[in-house]
């Protein structure tokens, strides 16, 4: 199992991308602006994508590739989340006033895409991949998934701030190899965090000090021009964890 990540930051300029991971050839995690970094033969290969919420920056890039690669295809593109995220996209998305609704294009009987309902605690699996909702706690509905392969699993929370919930679920994961987390704001920034239930260095160093397995993790969703300002914050306030930042074009394999 292979993951690549497309775009892993906070916002854009400069070569950043918004949030967008690539498992194995055929599955997107979000669909943020890190989706353009796929040629047009990668974009028609898509066929499921899993949202962890409906923020723009995690979905943009969805009615796009519908729109390229739709006529191309033999089948739906399936889009999983929560039925929360699925009620937003469905009223404020595909709504035929913002994007057209491709549920009914070419016509509803042979549509470019379809939905399916993910709940929290389900899990989905394709070939020798299963992925699996976790809590996350956000400003809307959110959830995390976890990538469970042949020899271990990799855990993307989603944007998210403290959650018991998630903590436990992340603690009951005996092979998990990998934990992508975010971390959005330095501690100055702490009050915009709150509001926007996002982490910041001393909250993420708060969780990570309750988490009793030990995967690698990668650090996501920085803001633009604050990148190294957080990430010497995280390594001051979690000394004991080898802090990473995730970078586009990274792969991890498991």
């Amino acid at each position: 199992m292979k993951l690549t990540v497309l775009g892993c930051s906070g916002g854009i300029g400069s070569g950043r991308n918004t949030t967008c991971f690539l498992l194995d050839d055929d599955i997107l995690i979000d669909a943020g602006s890190g989706i353009t970094r796929l040629s047009f033969e990668q974009l028609t290969a898509i066929d499921h994508i899993f949202l962890t919420h409906s923020h723009l920056d995690h979905v943009l890039g969805l009615p796009l590739l519908l729109d390229t690669v739709g006529d191309r295809r033999g089948a739906p593109v399936t889009v999983h989340a929560l039925p929360e995220t699925l009620d937003i996209l469905s009223s404020h998305l595909f709504n035929w006033k913002l994007w057209p609704d491709f549920r009914e294009i070419p016509d509803a009987s042979h549509p470019w895409l379809q939905f399916k309902s993910l709940p929290l605690g389900s899990s989905v699996t394709l070939g020798a991949r299963t992925l699996s909702t976790l809590p996350a706690h956000h400003a809307v509905p959110a959830c995390g998934y976890r990538m469970t392969g042949e020899t271990g699993s990799i855990v993307f929370t989603g944007d998210t701030t403290h959650s018991e919930a998630l903590l436990s679920a992340l603690n009951a994961i005996p092979d998990l190899r990998h934990l992508i987390i975010e971390t959005s704001f330095q501690n100055a920034l702490k009050h915009i965090a709150i509001a926007s239930k996002h982490h910041w260095p001393d909250s993420l160093a708060e969780e990570l000090s309750h988490l009793r397995v030990r995967p690698q993790v990668w650090i996501t969703h920085l803001k633009p021009g604050n990148e190294d300002a957080i990430m010497a914050e995280l390594k001051q306030a979690a000394p004991d964890w080898n802090l990473k930042a995730l970078a586009a074009g990274q792969v991890l394999e498991i």
